[in-house]
C-alpha cells in the first residue's frame, strides 16, 4: 500500500503595486505547480486596482487571499508582513517571488524541495545553470557587483543574494526580530540573509532563468542600488568588527 507523504504547510506570498496586468496568469501558473500551497498578496493600495482584483478571484478560491495595505512601503516591508502571517497562521514554509514573471513558477517545486535540506532555499542566478535574459549590460555588471560585495562583506555561502526568488522555513524566521530591521526596501533581501545566518541557518541554491519582466515598470533603480550598498557597507562593518556576532 503506497504511504501519503504529508506536505508541509505552505504560503506563496507576492508583494505588488501596479500588478493588475501579470498577476491573473502568474496565480494560474503558481497554482499549477505548488497546487498544495496557499497564495497571499500583498498589495500596497495598488491604483490599477491590483488588489481589488485578488479579492475578487479570491471568493472563489479559498487558497488565495489578499492583504491590503496603506499604500507604497516598500518589498522588504511587504515581505516581512507575509512573514508575520506566515507565523501568526502555522505555517511550516513561506515562498517569496516577483509579480512581474521575472522568477519562474515552475522552478517552485525544486524551490520547495530543496527548503527539506535547508533553512534557506535561494532559486539562482548565479549559481551553475543559473542565468539571466532580457538584461541590458549595465544592470548585469550592477548586479554581479551588488552581489559580490554582499556576499563577501557579510560572510554569505550563496552567490545571489539579492533575488527576492526564495523559500525559507516558518521556524528560523521565528528567530528574526521583524522590527529592529535596518531597511523596509529592497536591500532587505540581503541583510535578512545576513540575519538568518548569524542564526545559524544553513543554506541551497538551486538555478533559475531571470528573465526581465514581462509587463508593467520596473520598481528598481539607481537609488535603490545606492541604498542597498549603503546597508550593505554597514552590515558588513557590523560583521567584520565582531558587532555581528554580539
Amino acid at each position: 500500500m503506497a504511504i501519503e507523504t504529508q506536505l508541509p504547510k505552505t504560503l506563496i506570498a507576492i508583494a505588488t503595486y501596479n500588478e493588475r496586468e501579470n498577476l491573473p496568469g502568474l496565480i494560474d501558473a503558481i497554482h499549477q505547480h505548488a497546487p498544495h500551497a496557499d497564495v497571499l498578496v500583498v498589495d500596497d493600495n495598488s491604483p490599477d486596482g491590483t488588489g481589488d482584483w485578488v479579492d475578487q478571484h479570491a471568493a472563489g478560491h479559498p487558497w488565495l487571499g489578499c492583504l491590503h495595505r496603506a499604500g507604497k512601503l516598500g518589498l522588504g516591508s511587504a515581505s516581512y508582513d507575509a512573514f508575520r502571517h506566515a507565523i501568526e497562521h502555522g505555517y511550516e514554509v513561506v515562498a517569496t517571488l516577483d509579480a512581474d514573471w521575472s522568477h519562474p513558477p515552475d522552478r517552485l517545486p525544486a524551490l520547495l524541495e530543496a527548503v527539506h535540506q535547508a533553512d534557506v532555499a535561494i532559486g539562482s542566478r548565479y549559481c551553475p545553470g543559473g542565468a539571466i535574459e532580457g538584461w541590458p549590460l549595465r544592470r548585469r555588471v550592477t548586479s554581479w557587483v551588488l552581489n559580490a560585495v554582499a556576499s563577501r562583506a557579510l560572510r554569505l555561502p550563496v552567490g545571489d543574494c539579492s533575488g527576492a526568488f526564495r523559500a525559507y522555513r516558518v521556524e528560523k524566521l521565528r528567530e528574526v526580530d521583524f522590527d529592529n530591521v535596518l531597511t523596509l526596501g529592497y536591500a532587505y533581501l540581503e541583510e535578512l540573509l545576513w540575519r538568518l545566518r548569524r542564526r545559524g541557518a544553513t543554506f541551497a541554491e538551486r538555478p533559475i532563468t531571470f528573465r526581465d519582466r514581462v509587463a508593467g515598470a520596473s520598481k528598481i533603480n539607481l537609488r535603490e542600488a545606492a541604498a542597498a550598498l549603503r546597508v550593505i557597507a554597514v552590515l558588513g562593518w557590523r560583521e567584520w568588527t565582531g558587532l555581528g556576532r554580539s
